[in-house]
């Protein structure tokens, strides 16, 4: 029961998509040419007023016979696009746009942009699974993160863009404020009432999801380490990311959505740690930066459009242990 748990909400924070008119072939690698300021402004172009309350639902994992979690796990594994034509999320339906800027200010042994002084723009979608959005709800609190290797907003990338993906707990908590709780790319687990309760969609993502990828306990960062090397044989990876946001910056609201609203001159700063190893139950932590968002935005595009490609399984990474 608890693996079934802990495979569906990793696909939860890993955005489980249903895209539309979407040829999927697992042998392939969809890449595309944007700019950073492509990509915002299509997050940009269809702002709502309006908190949308989507939710979902077993019955929209399957359209006259055909398996759409399936198919949509193996696309979003191959397709590293960074926008798609509209789509349905199954599982993240209801989330928050952020722009910033993802800055490491310390030495540490890894590579990419997670070397001393790398800067990078980022956009960010922050969620919640399920289809609770408001306090006093259980709430599993995620961030899909997408880095772009430059400062210039009109450049076009000529590599992909690395993504990376973190929860505070599986099962969800009741903290009261998003900026409340640590997010990781390998969260802990707690079997809740919210996830009992889903079952039946429980089961069959986790079927569909374990087809596709191998180990979906933790979701490797070697995208952010490859990010920008031209030497692939020399990279070195942290097991483990977490985010915490700085103190001084939670936000009364009822829906996670307005807390992370960024009024026009302010930011929202969360630090980045870094970890290889784990001694006791307690990993050796490292603060070696800081993502610093600027703008936010609930719209279409953010809940519709916007792409988060999934790293695949990599069992020869070198984290660099001493």
């Amino acid at each position: 029961m608890k693996r079934i748990i802990l495979i569906l909400i990793i696909f939860w924070l890993n955005g489980c998509t249903k895209a539309m008119d979407i040829n999927i072939d697992e042998n392939s690698q969809t890449l595309t040419t944007h700019s950073f300021q492509d990509v915002w402004n299509q997050v940009t172009s269809d702002p709502l007023t309006t908190l949308p309350q989507d939710k979902v639902s077993f019955f929209k994992l399957f359209s006259w016979g055909k398996d759409i979690i399936l198919e949509d796990s193996k696309r979003t594994l191959n397709d590293h696009s960074d926008v798609l034509e509209p789509f349905n999320k199954l599982a993240h339906p209801n989330g928050i746009c952020l722009k910033g800027v993802w800055e490491i200010h310390s030495e540490s042994r890894y590579s990419g942009y997670f070397k001393k002084g790398s800067k990078a723009l980022i956009i960010a979608r922050a969620s919640s699974a399920l289809s609770n959005t408001r306090s006093g709800d259980l709430r599993a609190f995620g961030l899909a993160g997408k880095l772009f290797p430059t400062m210039e907003t009109q450049k076009l990338n000529q590599e992909t863009t690395a993504n990376f993906f973190l929860i505070d707990d599986l099962g969800g908590t009741d903290a009261k404020h998003y900026t409340d709780v640590s997010l990781t790319n390998e969260p802990d687990v707690t079997t809740t009432s919210a996830v009992v309760k889903n079952l039946l969609y429980a089961l069959k993502v986790a079927s569909a999801f374990g087809k596709a990828d191998i180990n979906p306990k933790i979701r490797q960062l070697y995208e952010v380490s490859y990010l920008g090397e031209k030497d692939k044989d020399n990279i070195i990876t942290p097991k483990w990311m977490k985010i915490e946001a700085q103190k001084g910056q939670s936000v009364d609201a009822e829906d996670f959505r307005d807390e992370l609203r960024i009024a026009k001159g302010k930011k929202l700063i969360f630090n980045i740690f870094v970890a290889n190893k784990n001694t006791d139950g307690k990993k050796d932590w490292q603060d070696i930066g800081t993502i610093t968002f600027d703008t936010s935005i609930v719209s279409t595009s953010c809940d519709h459009r916007l792409h988060f490609h999934h790293p695949k399984w990599k069992s020869d990474l070198n984290h660099g242990t001493l």
